[in-house]
């Protein structure tokens, strides 16, 4: 059997197991709402939590830029009313370059971690690259390099060490969690020094 974590149990997860991951919460009624204005600043990110709905963007449940609690409580009110909402995640925005990273256990290789352009552009540009774990330094260095996103990622002096470190992270995770039979991090946004967590999708075997 398998079991898909929540959005919020996948960062919680992540966040645990060292990775920088945006400040968040998770909601379900409207009026949680105005509370949240006190503890996470405006601008906001809103996105559909379900466990159900694999691209939340594609169906409208992604919301940005929210900019006050009106506008707060019409994106909620939106979201709610989404076939498969479970809660609504609102974070802070945070922008920059956006990676994806992941993991997939396969039967032939066991489990394969992928790199390379991420946000709305993973189908679009379908620029991702895959190594077969365990990968050295050097290897995760040339995944990155062989992404047609690398030049980006280059004229706009975008840490790399960044991203090797959270690539780094994934793999010492699944010697940690052999069940991890999905890991999707997307995006990892990428800004000047930092580079964290904004989404991310979880599947184990149980």
């Amino acid at each position: 059997m398998q079991k898909t974590l929540t959005e919020k149990e996948a960062e919680n997860f992540l966040e645990k197991a060292g990775f920088s991951v945006i400040k968040r919460a998770a909601i379900t009624h409207s009026d949680q709402v105005k509370a949240l204005t006190k503890t996470i600043d405006f601008p906001w990110a809103m996105k559909l939590g379900s466990t159900r709905v694999a691209h939340k963007a594609k169906i409208g449940g992604v919301i940005l830029n929210i900019e006050n609690s009106m506008a707060a409580q019409e994106a909620f009110d939106k979201l709610s009313k989404l076939e498969g909402f479970e809660e609504a995640i609102v974070q802070e925005m945070f922008s920059g370059e956006e990676a994806i990273i992941g993991i997939k256990k396969t039967p032939e290789f066991g489990h394969v971690i992928l790199f390379g352009h991420g946000g709305t552009n993973v189908e679009k540009e379908k620029d991702v690259v895959f190594r077969v774990l365990p990968a050295n330094k050097k290897e995760i260095k040339d995944m990155i390099k062989e992404t047609k996103f690398y030049k980006i990622l280059e004229e706009k002096g975008a840490p790399l060490e960044q991203i090797e470190k959270n690539i780094s992270k994934i793999q010492d995770l699944v010697k940690k969690y052999p069940n991890i039979m999905e890991l999707d991090i997307n995006p990892l946004t990428i800004s000047k020094d930092k580079a964290k967590v904004i989404d991310a999708r979880i599947v184990m075997s149980e």
